[in-house]
């Protein structure tokens, strides 16, 4: 990684640009350079499973036969604040909120949903550090996917804290908010074929 002149604790979006951009994979979590960690096959079939999920139900306008709505992407770094910005796995953005496709890097528009899939090296940060950034900055939903206990887990704002609204595990059919309006089987995150 380059050479990068900060006071720990006052990283910036300005600072992961010093890094460069072969080898940045990278947020500022609480002002502080954090390398992501590098995903496992786990992680990323179980990322590419529940987008490939999503995508088609819900990445479109609203109206017609299928739900729509939303602005879902994978992977796209986001400054929620001076010193956090985050490269969550899948972030959605609703459509009705935000009209036009969210652009530029990084993204300064707050999702609506985050989904955060958990690698043994990144769960701290995942689901207790970006976790307080997510609920101060009244990110709706959060979701957190763990291919290595095979669980979904789904978080709703309340002014009082996340909300825990739903827990479920492989071998379960689950429909989770914001996107209750479609029910799939949580297995497909963890490698279990489709059903015909």
């Amino acid at each position: 990684m380059a050479n990068i002149a900060f006071k720990r604790g006052d990283a910036t979006w300005e600072d992961l640009l010093a890094i460069p951009e072969d080898e940045r994979y990278h947020e500022v979590v609480d002002g502080e350079i954090v390398e992501k960690a590098h995903p496992s096959f786990d992680h990323g079939f179980a990322q590419g499973a529940l987008i490939s999920t999503l995508n088609p139900s819900f990445q479109r306008r609203p109206g017609g036969r299928l739900p729509g709505g939303w602005w879902l992407a994978t992977e796209v770094d986001i400054e929620f604040e001076t010193h956090q910005v985050y490269r969550p796995d899948i972030s959605g953005w609703r459509r009705d909120r935000i009209a036009e496709r969210p652009s530029g890097i990084p993204v300064r528009i707050r999702p609506d949903w985050v989904c955060e899939v958990l690698s043994a090296s990144n769960k701290r940060n995942d689901t207790i550090r970006k976790a307080r950034t997510y609920f101060r900055r009244q990110v709706p939903h959060y979701w957190l996917v763990d291919p290595m206990e095979e669980t979904l887990t789904v978080h709703r704002w309340t002014a009082e804290g996340y909300l825990l609204v739903l827990t479920a595990e492989r071998g379960e059919r689950v429909r989770a908010e914001p996107f209750e309006a479609i029910e799939f089987p949580l297995g497909l995150l963890f490698g279990d074929d489709p059903e015909d």
